[in-house]
């Protein structure tokens, strides 16, 4: 299977496509959704003798996450994503459904959230041959930045972008591993905005529906992908 060498595609990055896109002739792909290139609205089908499809894929890694009760206080159930990272099967089963979610959008960068957006984030950029940006927590970039604060339960906290980070009109995906209250995202979906960046999408492996965020953020105007999703918080 041959592509045109678009940003991203084969030309100049992975050596192997991505389970889903190197499906056999006929494997059919979901509708893009509206105004935004390169995004489709759920994952494709395979073909019979293919991998499985994408939503398999994203039950196959929910069912890796560990929840730990009680922790760190008590009533929260954690969802421990370091099962999945231990496991190479869900690690490449994860950083894939990135990959072939992406792979037509022509990005220029991913950007990861501090801290475990940075487990995430660099591989997937490596996947589609483009830069990763970090967002990190204030006070750990060494140059000029820019910051941008929001509220917490009890009081705020600050994240902060290089500004020279990106350029604008740059195509960005942001990622972090879960989705609670959108506070995070929307302060750095603010930051690449400032810099000029499209914030093409919010990604996270887990989003916690229950807590709102992700309403908040399409609410916001940003789309938004999970892996999986759990109720409660």
């Amino acid at each position: 299977m041959s592509e045109s060498p678009t940003h991203g595609g084969p030309a100049n990055g992975p050596a192997t496509l991505p389970a889903a896109r190197a499906a056999a002739p006929g494997a059919s792909l979901a509708p893009a959704i509206p105004g935004v290139p390169g995004l489709s609205a759920a994952v494709p089908t395979a073909a019979a003798g293919s991998e499985p499809p994408r939503a398999e894929a994203r039950e196959y890694v929910r069912s890796l996450v560990r929840t730990v009760p009680d922790w760190p206080e008590p009533g929260v159930q954690f969802r421990d994503i370091t099962p999945v990272l231990k496991s190479a099967k869900g690690l490449r089963t994860l950083v894939d459904i990135f990959v072939d979610r992406y792979f037509d959008a022509k990005l220029d960068y991913i950007a990861g959230l501090d801290a475990r957006g940075f487990l995430i984030g660099p591989i997937v950029a490596y996947e589609l041959n483009v830069g990763f940006l970090p967002i990190r927590k204030a006070g750990k970039l060494p140059w000029k930045t820019l910051h941008e604060s929001y509220d917490l339960e009890y009081g705020s906290a600050t994240v902060e972008i290089h500004a020279d980070a990106c350029d604008a009109g740059d195509r960005i995906v942001l990622i972090d591993d879960l989705i609670a209250t959108g506070g995070t995202m929307l302060a750095g979906k603010t930051l690449l905005e400032r810099l000029g960046a499209k914030v093409v999408e919010a990604a996270a492996l887990i989003d916690l529906p229950d807590l709102g965020g992700a309403a908040r953020l399409r609410a916001a105007g940003l789309p938004v992908f999970a892996v999986c999703e759990f109720a409660g918080t």
